[in-house]
Order: structure tokens, then C-alpha cells, then sequence
């Protein structure tokens, strides 16, 4: 029960400090001048201002309430490096202890894992949701059992009372670790970057060697040791080998007495892109579609296009002089001798055999796709003569020849079985289920490669192969401009041609046969492409070797699917029947391994401004003590809570200090008695 006086003005305070200064002021001149009774009348004035402002006796029925402490633990995975997760459970239990055995105490004691998808300790998001569901003027103090390693500091919240750190670890930890500074995303083929790596120590490491072993492997292949320099940042430069991703993973053996492994190794995943495409357009007449593959290939910026239409032959004899010809000689041995490896394409389109590229030319043709290099070769009606470019060194890497028969009537082009899975053309009719007519079609006989596509009365019309290290296609029509003009509706004319010249450039998605896998929210995706009807099981391995066999499913033609659920994070290897792949799922060292030794300074800021204090884990159980809001509340081997002495309201009367008839007739009897008083003089 709490008594006290309290009140309840009947005006303003304004109002009733104003004329109480008048009460003052009137008296002060009765006094200067000697009247008589101004004692009576100023007292009889001055008890109406005390009446207007209701004086009222309160009486309060009070319960106190507990004050809380908050105990925040982390439960991390860094947590549970060394001894550190038994070491805090012990101190969080004989924390508990000393909560309960302290009066009027009560104790919120949160649990705080690693956050989704990578995001580390969130010690302070905890804190701020368990925070706003308590009243601040009961929290009395907060204890963070932790390694002091948080990654949502800047979300930390007003604290309202002191917060001590319980700090795990030893000073003797110490851990090595592999650090990639910066790594491009992407990256130009053919064009070197430089990585900067980085093996460092922390905490108390040993007087070791200043020469460490770093091991580097590309896409999961033979791997290659250096001996690199301790603590000093490297400048790797680097080629990327394919196009598409690159995996590189950089690693140093563990060493006795690190705190982890898990660090020891760094994955970086760079895309490879070209920078150009060069291609070589050859046109061996002009004609209506020459036109189209133009503008097709100037559309793309990525293509540096050269164009050459051949538009009068060597031995054609008209009797004009050739210093009055506008005609750019075509530069044959520049081309086809000089700087043909510098192409990633060379298109034939209708071109035949004229004397202009003698056979030695056509011959370093073939050299230059044996090595690597592409030739598309779009025929027209030349292409079953005489002058066939089949009639040359060209035939030994063309998949078709000519029968001499052109076929001149009106067809469909149509995918085969196999155009339906391969990714050129699988899913080219998914947004059109008939195609306009084509006009003209060469017949050819299959020799190698895929028949992709077919024309009238199902012959062979688009046919790709492998040659040596290089590729070739053969579309054995002139009339895909067609499809572009809209005629009978049209066709997927520019996509066909586009993924057909990206195939010959070796882009990894357009792959027939492949084995890939792709990383979602709770593992892995395998992928396999394949023009097989069956495919084996594919073999699994995971970051810390272990096995698992996966049959996948077929969703669409050509294409085999099959999920892995999984949180190991690190780089895993698929092989299947004569495919291989690697993968790297998350950061090799997941966020709470990029430090691993304890520490107070990023906690320091928020623990000295609330006066707490740290203390570590192996030294003797800090005693508890109470401490004034605002004083310093921790010391050598004690840590301080601020008592709240908060209360709940159950009941409270008020009762006037003096009735009002009683005060009436004080007022009365005053202002009488000055009265009279006056009266007698």
C-alpha cells in the first residue's frame, strides 16, 4: 500500500498561478500600508488558490513485479568448433542457477541457430524481436553467451539495460584459411585476369614456415601444388579453358591443431563468354537470302561480320578494263591462308567452285576445322553440280553428299527424332505447330553426324557433325529466307540460325550431350542431355566424399532431370556414362567459418555503452551483483543487472484533504475575523 498527496486543479495552473500572484501582490500592498486584518484577508485568499487546486490524499495498491533478465546463447556453427559448445552449455546452466537464487528475478532465455540461406549469426535480430515483446522497464540485464562473431550488428536495438558477454574460446585458438579477394563473375576467353588469393593465420598460431602448400584444380581435374608465401596477398593470373562455367577451387592441407578445416579451401565459379565472334561470310552469288544472313549476323553485337559476295568471276571476259571496275578483289590468300584461324566461323552460302579458292585454300579449310574451327555450308542448286564445293578437299568434313538431284517442290520442314532432343532445335516448334513452306531442296545422302531436320519425302535437310576438334552443318537448302519474309506464315528462321551458329561456336548450353547440375533452395538439381533414349544412373559425390547413385527421370525429349536434396556446402562431382561435371553449392567455408576466433570487438561498441562488461568462458563464473541505472555494472569477476523495482497497479482511492463545507468555513471565518479586526480600529 503507497500513500501519498496528489492533485486535481479545478483550472488551468496558469490561471491559478496567476492569482495567486495576485493574492500575493494585494497582500504585500495592505502590509506596505500598514492595514490592518491583511494577515486574515491574505491567508482567507490564499486557502481559495489552495482550494482550486483540490488537494487530494491518494491511496495505492501496488504489486511489485519481477525483474527480467534475458539470456541470449549462440548456438552457431561456429559454436561448435573445439570445445566451445560444451563450455557454454555449462556456463548457461550455472548461469541459471545464479538467475534463480537472485530475488525477484526472472529469466528469457533465447536460443539463436544459424540464419537461412547463409546468413550467419543474427544475434541482434533475436535480441530485437525478444525485446519488443517485453516491457523495457523490467529488463534488468542481458547476457550473450557467444564466440562474439554476429553478422546483423547494425540492427542491434536500443538496449535498456547493461549487456554482458560471455565469451567462449581460448587465447590459445588459432585457425588457417584461404581467402579469394576478388573474382570476377564472368570473364573474357582468351584473355587473362588476375585473381587475388590470400593464406593467412589468425589467433595464436605457431612459429611455423613462412611457405605453405596451395593446391588449385580447374573443374575438378588433376590438381597442381605450389608453395606460396604466409599472410601476403597473390597476384594469380588466370586463362579460363572453356566457355560457360569454370569452377576453380584453391586449398591448403589442414594442419594439427587449426580449429577447422572447413576454411581451408575457397571455390570461385567464373563464366566463360567471348568477347567477338568473328565470322567469315562467303556468298557465292547474290541472291534473295544472302540478304537475311546479313542482317541476321549484323544484328548480333557480339558478331564482327566480314561479307563477301562474289559478284564477278575471275575468267569472266566482258572486255571491260580492270582499272574501271568498282569491285573490291576478293583477298583470298589473306583470308583463307593469313588470318583464317583468327575466325570462330566461316559460312559457305551457295557458294561453288569458280577458280577463286584453289584447292590449297580449301584444304587449309579443313586443317582449320580439324583444330577447332566451324564451317556452316547453306547449299543452293550448285551445290549437285559439277562445281559442287563436295567436289573438293571440302568433302572430307562435310556429313552429307550430293545425289545431283534438286528437288523443286514445295515442303514442310519437319523435325526428326533426334532434332527433337537436340537443343538446336528441340524446342523450336513449341510456339508453332506448322511452318511456312520451303521451295527448293537439295537432295544429299547422310555419310556422319545428326539428321536435325527434314524436308520432302523426309530427306536429310539440316545435318550437324564433329570433325577433329571443330564442327560442321550443312542445310541443304537456299531457302530459310522464307521463313523470314513470312511466307505461309514464316518460321523460327532467325532463332534456328542464331542457336545454329552458337552451336558451332561451342556454346555449353546447346550441347548435345551434357551433365550439369544447378543449385536451388534446398539442393541440387542434376541435369543430363542426352540423344540416347537411356542413360545411366548418375554418381554423386559430395564435399566430404560420400556416394550416392541417382536415377533421373525424363521431362522432355532429350533432357533427364533428377533433384538432390542437400545442405553440404562445398563442390561435388557428377559423372555418368562418359559425362563428368562439377559443381560448387554455397561458399566452400560457409559464412560463420570466415572467422573463427572469439572476439569482444564487434560487441565492444553496444557493451561500453551500456556500462556491461566481457568476460571469458574459462575463467571463474562472475558473480551477480545489483548496480544503480547509469553506474559502471561490471568489475574484476563480477557483472551487474539494475534492479527495476517496477510494479503493477491493482487499486487506487483518492479522498479529499478537507471537505468542501470545512473549507468554506475556514474561508469564512478568516475573511470575518479580518473584517472585524478592521472594525476595530
Amino acid at each position: 500500500m503507497t500513500e501519498s498527496i496528489v492533485f486535481s486543479p479545478s483550472l488551468p495552473l496558469p490561471v491559478i498561478g496567476l492569482a495567486a500572484l495576485v493574492v500575493v501582490v494585494l497582500t504585500g500592498i495592505a502590509l506596505w500600508r500598514g492595514l490592518s486584518g491583511w494577515a486574515l484577508r491574505g491567508s482567507g485568499a490564499l486557502l481559495v488558490v489552495g482550494a482550486l487546486l483540490q488537494p487530494m490524499y491518494q491511496s495505492e495498491d501496488r504489486t511489485p513485479l519481477k525483474d527480467i533478465v534475458v539470456v541470449l546463447v549462440d548456438q552457431s556453427a561456429s559454436q561448435s568448433l573445439a570445445d566451445r559448445a560444451t563450455l557454454t552449455q555449462n556456463r548457461v546452466t550455472q548461469i541459471e542457477a545464479a538467475l534463480a537464487a537472485r530475488p525477484n528475478t526472472q529469466v528469457h532465455q533465447i536460443e539463436v541457430k544459424d540464419g537461412p540461406d547463409d546468413t550467419g549469426s543474427l544475434l541482434m535480430t533475436a535480441l530485437s524481436e525478444q525485446l519488443s515483446k517485453l516491457p523495457n522497464e523490467r529488463i534488468a540485464g542481458i547476457i550473450v553467451l557467444s564466440d562474439g562473431h554476429l553478422h546483423d550488428l547494425e540492427l542491434a536495438p536500443d538496449l535498456p539495460a547493461p549487456l554482458h558477454l560471455l565469451l567462449s574460446g581460448r587465447p590459445t585458438d588459432w585457425d588457417r584459411r584461404v581467402i579469394v579477394k576478388n573474382a570476377p563473375a564472368f570473364a573474357i576467353l582468351d584473355e587473362e585476369i588476375t585473381l587475388t588469393l590470400r593464406v593467412e593465420d589468425s589467433g595464436a598460431a605457431p612459429a611455423t614456415s613462412a611457405i605453405v602448400p596451395l593446391i588449385i584444380s580447374v573443374d575438378g581435374g588433376p590438381s597442381q601444388s605450389y608453395q606460396v608465401p604466409l599472410d601476403q596477398d597473390l597476384s594469380l593470373p588466370i586463362t579460363l579453358p572453356h566457355a560457360g562455367r569454370n569452377i576453380i577451387q584453391f586449398e591448403t592441407p589442414k594442419v594439427t591443431g587449426e580449429l577447422t578445416d572447413r576454411n581451408n579451401s575457397a571455390l570461385v565459379q567464373i563464366n566463360g563468354v567471348r568477347d567477338r565472334l568473328r565470322v567469315l561470310l562467303v556468298s557465292g552469288q547474290p541472291h534473295a537470302g544472302g540478304r537475311i544472313w546479313r542482317n541476321l549476323l549484323k544484328s548480333d553485337s557480339a558478331v564482327d561480320l566480314v561479307h563477301f559476295t562474289i559478284l564477278r568471276s575471275p575468267n569472266k571476259q566482258d572486255g571491260v578494263p580492270v582499272d574501271e571496275l568498282s569491285l573490291i578483289p576478293f583477298p583470298t590468300r589473306e583470308l583463307f591462308m593469313e588470318k583464317i584461324h583468327d575466325f570462330d566461323l566461316i559460312i559457305f552460302d551457295r557458294y561453288k567452285r569458280r577458280g577463286i579458292l584453289p584447292a590449297l585454300y580449301l584444304e587449309n579449310v579443313v586443317d582449320y576445322v580439324q583444330n577447332g574451327g566451324a564451317v556452316l555450308v547453306a547449299a543452293g542448286s550448285d551445290f549437285a553440280s559439277a562445281n559442287s564445293l563436295y567436289r573438293s578437299p571440302l568433302s572430307a568434313i562435310l556429313p552429307a553428299k550430293p545425289t545431283a538431284r534438286v528437288v523443286t517442290k514445295p515442303f514442310r520442314p519437319t523435325l526428326t527424332a533426334v532434332g527433337q532432343k537436340h537443343p538446336v532445335t528441340a524446342d523450336l516448334s513449341s510456339d508453332k505447330t506448322e511452318w511456312g513452306r520451303w521451295l527448293r531442296q537439295i537432295e544429299v545422302t547422310q555419310t556422319s553426324g545428326h539428321i536435325l531436320m527434314s524436308g520432302a519425302d523426309e530427306r536429310p535437310l539440316l545435318i550437324l557433325d564433329r570433325q577433329g576438334e571443330g564442327r560442321v552443318a550443312l542445310l541443304a537448302s537456299d531457302h530459310a529466307w522464307l521463313w523470314h519474309r513470312g511466307f505461309e506464315g514464316g518460321g523460327p528462321q532467325r532463332e534456328l540460325l542464331r542457336r545454329l551458329a552458337h552451336w558451332m561456336m561451342k556454346e555449353p548450353d546447346l550441347e548435345e550431350e551434357t551433365l550439369t547440375a544447378l543449385a536451388y533452395g534446398e539442393g541440387l538439381k542434376i541435369i543430363r542431355q542426352s540423344l540416347k533414349d537411356n542413360i545411366a544412373p548418375v554418381t554423386v559425390i559430395s564435399p566430404r566424399g560420400n556416394k550416392s547413385l541417382l536415377n533421373l527421370k525424363q521431362t522432355t525429349p532429350g533432357r533427364f532431370e533428377a533433384d538432390l536434396p542437400t545442405d553440404e556446402l562445398g563442390l561435388y562431382r557428377l559423372t555418368g556414362d562418359d559425362q563428368s561435371s562439377v559443381i560448387g553449392l554455397g561458399p566452400t567455408a560457409p559464412r560463420e567459418f570466415e572467422h573463427t576466433i572469439a572476439t569482444a570487438e564487434l560487441l565492444q561498441p553496444l557493451i561500453a555503452s551500456t556500462g556491461g562488461g566481457v568476460i571469458q568462458m574459462t575463467a571463474a563464473l562472475p558473480g551477480l551483483r545489483d548496480v544503480r541505472p547509469g553506474r559502471k555494472a561490471a568489475g574484476r569477476g563480477w557483472i551487474g543487472l539494475t534492479p527495476r523495482q517496477a510494479f503493477e497497479t491493482r487499486d487506487i482511492t483518492q479522498l479529499a484533504l478537507l471537505p468542501p463545507w470545512v473549507v468554506l468555513l475556514l474561508i469564512a471565518g478568516l475573511m470575518t475575523a479580518g473584517w472585524l479586526r478592521e472594525g476595530q480600529r
